[in-house]
């Protein structure tokens, strides 16, 4: 068994896929970093030298490469899930929650991320707030497809939004696969 964190930028994804995996013993993993540990290559630079669809091969490619092995936390890129495979590989093998946060909350946390304007391009020409507001038009249906849990992180701090999603999923450290 494996879990898998969906949901937007600065959701959460990366800080609770190393705390779930520390409660649970089990390994950790960034999507992201992967991809770009294996381009060799900033995600931003990805985007500009060979563009979106190249990204999201690779990143398709490492999602499902990641998943296939066990006890595995895997914070995903935040568009992984619109692929059709993707997604389909991700419930497969994992059980797969969605982080919900506001929009304004989002483009807050990004705002205070030194790293996000370096790493990672705008999606949109709109970048900022709009961009933010609809890509989550796009993706929500598709994140609520995918996930087997929703939680939402408002107001909550990382200790508690593990701590519901272990509750929910009936996980507890080194326990083993729930179905």
């Amino acid at each position: 068994m494996n879990l898998v964190l969906i949901g937007y930028r600065a959701t959460g994804k990366t800080s609770l896929a190393r705390l779930l995996a520390e409660r649970l013993g089990w390994d950790w993993i960034d999507a992201d970093v992967e991809v770009e540990r294996r381009a060799g290559k900033s995600i931003a630079r990805i985007f500009a030298e060979d563009g979106e669809p190249a990204f999201r091969d690779l990143e398709a490619r490492v999602t499902a490469d990641l998943l296939g092995g066990d006890r595995l936390v895997l914070a995903s890129g935040g568009g992984a899930p619109m692929r059709p495979e993707t997604r389909q590989a991700m419930r497969a093998s994992a059980r797969v929650v969605w982080l919900v946060a506001l929009p304004e909350t989002i483009h807050r946390r990004m705002g205070g991320d030194a790293t996000t304007a370096s790493r990672r391009p705008d999606l949109t020409k709109q970048g900022g707030m709009q961009e933010i507001v609809d890509l989550l038009t796009r993706r929500e249906p598709i994140y609520r497809q995918t996930a087997h849990l929703q939680v939402d992180t408002e107001g909550k701090d990382l200790q508690q939004v593990a701590d519901e999603i272990l509750d929910r999923l009936d996980l507890a450290p080194d326990a083993e696969d729930p179905a």
